[in-house]
């Protein structure tokens, strides 16, 4: 079981996450085991979680116990679906990007009014509440022995971790009758969480500064008084990025994202958006902010502030809009926020974008391990995302900050919803740009951290300990897709066995918060007040939006002709002048790279001190940035020829 629970992928300059929580067809079914049903019945396949096993196994749940569940609905045509948002996505299609409207979608693969009222006419029918409806899904409350007798299925608790869960003994089932309605049901996994209402936003966090010193541009400032590292002299970390060196980095060139609408959707909302976004533009050289350029859509209130942390969502949304803005400051950016950090509440968000159209782009910075998805989330999940390639809408996901993730869960795996075929997955890399916003060089995100010995002449255990990386590997549940195919090596595609699977990411931009993008935020000062500051911040939380923001840039150069799900146009240009082949030793194989941070104790001024370490770059775990298809930057990062590419039609030269 998910923890239903997203994470954001924002990595402050002390390398420390932000205290926030928060995909299926050869494009990517996951992969399970038979399931069966008694006869007559359906399977809804993957409903019984891998955890929840014999060993674990805490005793039957109480039939008096509450259940509340969504049944998505499957529409008119699910593998109808999954052919056309492939087709229109594929450049070798003739089909491709002949995209519907919201409405023309809905009608060929939406669910009917027949389908809902007849799943909630079942559902009341074995005891459960309907207390919802909608084109997706239809929801429903009622005790454990109501939904035991709906589902087919006796649901008991396992021990999962430290925590107990409940989850169904066995595959859940639907009448065979309801086959061609039901795609899918959640809930019946997941310990109900009772949702108080009307909750209010909590105030800004606690400020965060850097201390310095900064280069202003890679390699300005040499800590020559300091130890050397792997032969020389390290520079200070730069103060933070802004939007024109990162669109000098990834080829902007004149483009600017006109006419395009870039959506954005994470947590809850910030309260200063509108006047930070707007000071942020005019202290940083960016284009001013046109009257109802900034727009936001949002839930009439708001579900578990304290568990997922509300006020840490508000510098995700403050990072994802400035970053937007600074690469495609002509283009229209939309905030959709989620009622809480929950799926089910960050999947509505994702429908709103869907079907009102409300963009071309969709930034998401948030996620889990692979390890706590399930089947019937993933279904939901690729549902929305292949009815939004077939209006022309693509969704980029941040693939994650933790590497193979093996020091934060002890297995190695990628993230979600990014390992889903359907999504660009956006990986991270370390970027130095030099003197007149010249790119130099960008290797793969990982850092290694060792501290300053108290006689100022050494690193302690120097290289240091692993802090951070891009999240990146091979999928244990989805197939590979078809524009995978070639490109990916099956060292890496055939990692988890003999079966090719989904290999993240699939592109990649700067991540490293050693040289990450300077963002600013209204926070809550020492003294109590609120007031405006700026820091450094990175994390693939920054990747994808300013991904987002390139891609809107390559929309408008392809005369504003929607670019809908962009991986095979991505792939297409693999091994091509539109991209930097990205790896962790630019300079050379035996020339190791790193930065010098200082940093405040406290995190806010020098009164309790500094801290100096060195960070070493191109250091992300068991992952490594090779030439050619890797799993931290995928097939690497926009060059200045990438954005132009997307003028005409795609040749290989």
């Amino acid at each position: 079981m998910r923890t239903s629970r997203a994470r954001s992928r924002a990595v402050l300059s002390m390398a420390a996450t932000l205290p926030l929580l928060a995909g299926a067809l050869a494009l990517g079914i996951p992969n399970a085991s038979a399931d069966s049903a008694p006869g007559g019945r359906d399977a809804l396949r993957g409903t019984k979680p891998a955890w929840a096993t014999a060993g674990a196994d805490l005793g039957a749940t109480s039939d008096s116990g509450k259940v509340s569940v969504r049944v998505h609905l499957a529409g008119r045509d699910a593998k109808g679906l999954a052919a056309y948002a492939a087709a229109v996505s594929d450049p070798q299609s003739a089909s491709y990007r002949k995209f519907l409207s919201a409405g023309q979608a809905q009608d060929r693969f939406g669910a009917t009014p027949q389908q809902i009222d007849q799943v909630g006419r079942w559902l009341s029918s074995n005891g459960l509440t309907v207390t919802g409806s909608n084109r997706h899904y239809v929801s429903a409350t009622g005790e454990v022995a109501a939904a035991e007798k709906a589902f087919g299925t006796q649901l008991r608790n396992y021990r999962k971790g430290s925590r107990t869960y409940r989850a169904p003994a066995s595959t859940a089932s639907v009448p065979a009758a309801l086959s061609d309605a039901v795609l899918a049901v959640s809930g019946l996994d997941n310990a109900p969480h009772k949702s108080s209402h009307d909750e209010a936003l909590p105030p800004p966090d606690a400020v965060f500064r850097n201390s310095g010193p900064f280069s202003t541009y890679y390699g300005s400032k040499t800590a020559s008084s300091l130890p050397g590292a792997y032969g020389a002299s390290a520079p200070y970390a730069v103060k933070g990025y802004t939007g024109k060196q990162l669109r000098a980095a990834y080829g902007a060139g004149r483009w600017t994202g006109k006419g395009v609408t870039v959506a954005i959707t994470d947590a809850y909302a910030s309260p200063t958006i509108a006047k930070d976004a707007a000071e942020y533009a005019e202290r940083n050289g960016d284009a001013p902010y046109r009257r109802g350029q900034l727009t936001q859509v949002l839930p009439d209130d708001y579900t578990k502030t304290e568990e997922c942390g509300a006020s840490g969502w508000y510098g995700e949304e403050t990072l994802d809009v400035e970053a937007v803005h600074a690469v495609a400051p002509a283009a229209d950016i939309v905030y959709v926020g989620g009622a809480s950090c929950y799926d089910a509440d960050l999947l509505d968000s994702l429908n709103k974008v869907v079907d009102h159209r409300l963009a071309d782009i969709v930034s998401n910075s948030w996620g889990d391990v692979e390890a706590n998805e399930t089947p019937d989330v993933a279904a939901a999940y690729d549902q929305v995302f292949m009815m939004g390639a077939i209006e022309g809408i693509g969704f980029y996901f941040s693939s994650g900050d933790d590497g193979d993730n093996v020091a934060s869960t002890g297995t190695k795996q990628i993230d979600v919803p990014s390992n889903s075929a359907w999504v660009t997955s956006v990986g991270g890399t370390a970027l130095a740009v030099g003197k007149n916003d010249k790119y130099q060089w960008e290797t793969g995100w990982g850092t290694l951290k060792s501290s300053l010995s108290e006689d100022g002449k050494s690193w302690d255990g120097f290289p240091g300990a692993y802090t951070s990386g891009a999240g990146g590997g091979t999928s244990s549940s989805v197939k590979q897709p078809f524009y995978q195919r070639g490109v990916v090596p099956d060292s890496l595609a055939r990692a988890n066995g003999k079966q090719r699977m989904r290999t993240a990411p699939d592109i990649a931009a700067v991540a490293d918060p050693n040289t990450g993008f300077l963002v600013g935020q209204t926070q809550t000062l020492p003294d109590g007040s609120l007031g405006y500051d700026e820091y450094r911040i990175g994390g693939t939380s920054l990747a994808a939006p300013v991904i987002a923001g390139v891609q809107a840039l390559a929309q408008q150069a392809g005369h504003g002709r929607p670019l809908g799900f962009a991986n095979p146009a991505i792939y297409a240009r693999y091994g091509s002048k539109a991209y930097h082949d990205v790896t962790d030793h630019p300079l050379g194989p035996n020339r190791d790279l790193a930065v010098v941070r200082v940093d405040f104790a406290n995190g806010v001024d020098a009164a309790d001190g500094l801290l100096t370490s060195l960070r070493s770059l191109g250091k992300d775990a068991s992952l490594k940035a090779v030439r050619g298809y890797d799993d931290v930057t995928g097939v690497g990062t926009p060059a200045a020829g990438y954005v132009d590419s997307y003028r005409f039609p795609f040749r290989r030269h």
